[in-house]
Formats: structure tokens, C-alpha cells, sequence
């Protein structure tokens, strides 16, 4: 039995952040695909949301790491054949040469397995529908939902698919068509032969359990260090399940187990893991940044209990709707909840909080810079800040207008 290795509650959270990319500076001069294509090799995906209250959530993870650079990298990379959608942890931005590792859950959604029976039952509902979206698509070239001929209209409810959007969503999910976001952030759906790689469509499909594996070992590349639990989400895996393969990955070398001072549960180590020294320099983190999507791993790690609420009544809000953990000199130090006034030009500062014990004057300065460096990436003229919040007043002092 392979003896476990012992990792202190320092180093996991070094671990942790050099898996991920902050152990490095951010490039200096022009950032193009290749600094996007080293981004996902840390960060193995970059979760999609449609909120646009700051900016959409994918833009985010790259320039938490990445710095100032143009807005159009993650499109580029997809017209470029390094990405494609697909759900992975949420809807995501993948690798390309992921695609056959996930397979399995395509062939899920595909036959109405599991959590997919609704998606799957438009096939059965209205087959000669879901022929004819294929048909379309084939020889007319990518189309948005609005351009499918005969397929019904929308109900009345918020949520209500018409049957082209079903059938679409069905096919999108089941493998059968991929998507491109346009510039409205619309899904273009096309033949996944017209996309993706040469190389990537003829690629052997793997057996769901090789490929769940091999999701396992990238998930553990990605955290560094984690529980099966951890590691099982960055890809949506079943956990009981997972624990069997993660004991399979140990026995074949491709994990370390690993006990971390102060957590409860088993960890895994990947074998490639940095321990860096402590990470210098400063980001602010999307709600649905990698480091940090794993709620409980981030209070594990960080002692820092943080929750989106989005969703959460305005009066019963304790920080705010949209609010980003600010990361410094590798420890999360503060939170903003932001807003782009686009009408005003500014980056609104809704709220700044700070977490017990920093450095108040100087993590206010870091994050002013931090501030005014995201208002420039998203084009906006300046950031004013709001007196909201325990460290507002420090902002406003340290030069927040």
C-alpha cells in the first residue's frame, strides 16, 4: 500500500495556486493563443455564464492571469480549432482534444440517461423535427436558433424552448452538433466535422470508465492537490464512483495519495505538482474562476467562505450580486462586488469588503491598481467607488474616485 504523502496547509494552498497558474508572472508585450493555449493547459476548461452585469464570467480567468490583452482571445482560439463548447463542469470552454473524453456523456444525453431523460425526449417527440434541424444545418452553414425553419414558437414562460431549440439543444448535447458564441453571445450551431480538428474527430473513443480516469488525473493536474470530492467536480463526475477510479489511478501510479493537515477526507496529489514559493502579484477572481468554484475546497484551503447571490433577494444580500474574491500575494484578502456603468463609462465599485486581519492601507492600494487595470481591459473610462463596505473607505482614500 502506497504510503501517503504528507502536505502541510501551506503548501496545499501553494500547490493549489501553481496548479493554477498564479506562481507566474503575467507575460509581458502581446498576449495571443499561444499564452490562451498555456491558460487552459493550468486551468483544463473556463466555465461559461451569460450574466453581463461586470462582463461575461469567461473572460475573466484569463485576464486574472494573463493581464491586459484583447477581448477576443477565447473566439479566436475557437475559430482557431483550440476550443469548443461543451458541457464540463458547467457549460464550458474545452480543449479540443478533451472532446473524446466526453464522449460518454454525449452518448448519455444522446440515449436519455440519467439527468438527460428531458433533453433526449424531443428525439422521440418529434423525430422528423430533429431530422430536418441536421438537414438544415448541413447545407445551409451555422445557424442560431432563430433561423431554423419549423421550429415552433416559444411558450410564454422564461424557460420555455421552442421544439427547434429543444432539438438543437438535444443534438448539441448528444455530440451530434457543436456551437460557436457570437458576438451577442447567441450559439451558432454547426456539424461538429466543420469545427473541430481532423485529428479530434477520428480520435478513438475511450471506455467511460478510461475516460472518467483520465478527466481524474486533468482534474488533479488542475487542482494540484484534492479530495475525491474535489477532484470528481472540476469535471461533474459521480463521486462514489470516482473514489473507486481514484483508488485504480493510485494503484497505477498516476496519483499520490496525500494527507493534508486540517482536512478530514483522503487527498490526491498529482505526481507533476509545483510547490511553489509563495506567489506574488494580485487578480481578481470571477465567481466562477476554477481556483475557487469548489466552494468548500476554498474554505478549506483559504478560510474564506464565499457564496454567489446572484440569486439571493436584494434585501438579504450580505455582499452584493456580483461579487469578485480579490487574490493577493497568494491569499484571498478581500471582495468586490462590481458593476460595468457602461452609460457612465466607469467601473462601479458596489461594495468592498475586507477579510479579518490584512493589511487594510496596503491591500486597498493593490486594489485600486488591480481596479483600474480591469477598467481599462474592459474599456472603461475610471472606477468609482461606493461607500459601501468595510474597506470602501480605504479605496477612496488610497485613490478610488
Amino acid at each position: 500500500m502506497t504510503t501517503p504523502v504528507e502536505i502541510s496547509a501551506d503548501q496545499a494552498r501553494r500547490i493549489a495556486l501553481g496548479a493554477q497558474g498564479f506562481a507566474e508572472p503575467a507575460p509581458k508585450g502581446a498576449v495571443d493563443r499561444r499564452h490562451g493555449r498555456k491558460v487552459l493547459d493550468r486551468v483544463g476548461l473556463i466555465q461559461i455564464d451569460s450574466v453581463n452585469v461586470l462582463v461575461r464570467s469567461q473572460e475573466l480567468p484569463m485576464f486574472a492571469r494573463l493581464g491586459d490583452h484583447r477581448r477576443d482571445l477565447i473566439p479566436s482560439m475557437t475559430k482557431g480549432g483550440d476550443l469548443f463548447e461543451y458541457w464540463a463542469h458547467e457549460a464550458s470552454h474545452v480543449p479540443v482534444d478533451l472532446q473524446p473524453l466526453l464522449r460518454w456523456r454525449m452518448d448519455d444525453a444522446r440515449e436519455g440517461r440519467g439527468t438527460w431523460k428531458g433533453v433526449a425526449a424531443v428525439r422521440h417527440e418529434e423525430p422528423a423535427l430533429v431530422r430536418s434541424v441536421v438537414d438544415q444545418i448541413r447545407e445551409r452553414g451555422p445557424l442560431t436558433t432563430g433561423m431554423i425553419e419549423g421550429g415552433g414558437e416559444r411558450g410564454s414562460d422564461m424557460w420555455a424552448w421552442s421544439p427547434g431549440k429543444r432539438a438543437l439543444e438535444y443534438l448539441f448535447w448528444s455530440g451530434d452538433l457543436t456551437a460557436r458564441r457570437g458576438p451577442n453571445f447567441e450559439r451558432w450551431y454547426d456539424l461538429p466535422e466543420r469545427v473541430l480538428p481532423e485529428r479530434v474527430i477520428e480520435a478513438p473513443t475511450p471506455s467511460p470508465a478510461d475516460a472518467k480516469k483520465e478527466l481524474l488525473v486533468i482534474g488533479a493536474r488542475c487542482h494540484g492537490v484534492g479530495t475525491a470530492r474535489d477532484l470528481a467536480d472540476y469535471f461533474r463526475l459521480n463521486v462514489p464512483e470516482s473514489r473507486v477510479l481514484l483508488g485504480e489511478l493510485v494503484d497505477e501510479g498516476r496519483l499520490l495519495p496525500a494527507e493534508v493537515a486540517g482536512w478530514k477526507d483522503r487527498a490526491y496529489l498529482h505526481p507533476g505538482a509545483r510547490r511553489p514559493n509563495n506567489p506574488r502579484g494580485r487578480a481578481l477572481l470571477s465567481p466562477f474562476d476554477s481556483l475557487v468554484w469548489e466552494r468548500a475546497r476554498t474554505e478549506r484551503i483559504w478560510g474564506f467562505r464565499y457564496r454567489i447571490e446572484i440569486y439571493v433577494p436584494k434585501p438579504k444580500r450580505v455582499h452584493g450580486y456580483y461579487v469578485l474574491p480579490f487574490l493577493l500575494d497568494g491569499q484571498l484578502v478581500a471582495r468586490v462586488d462590481l458593476k460595468s456603468d457602461r452609460q457612465a463609462g466607469v467601473l462601479l465599485v458596489q461594495g468592498a469588503f475586507a477579510e479579518d486581519g490584512i493589511d487594510v492601507p496596503g491591500v486597498a492600494a493593490e486594489l485600486v491598481a488591480e481596479l483600474a487595470g480591469l477598467a481599462a481591459f474592459l474599456g472603461l473610462d475610471g472606477v468609482e467607488v461606493r461607500p459601501n463596505g468595510d474597506l470602501a473607505p480605504a479605496l477612496l482614500s488610497a485613490g478610488g474616485a
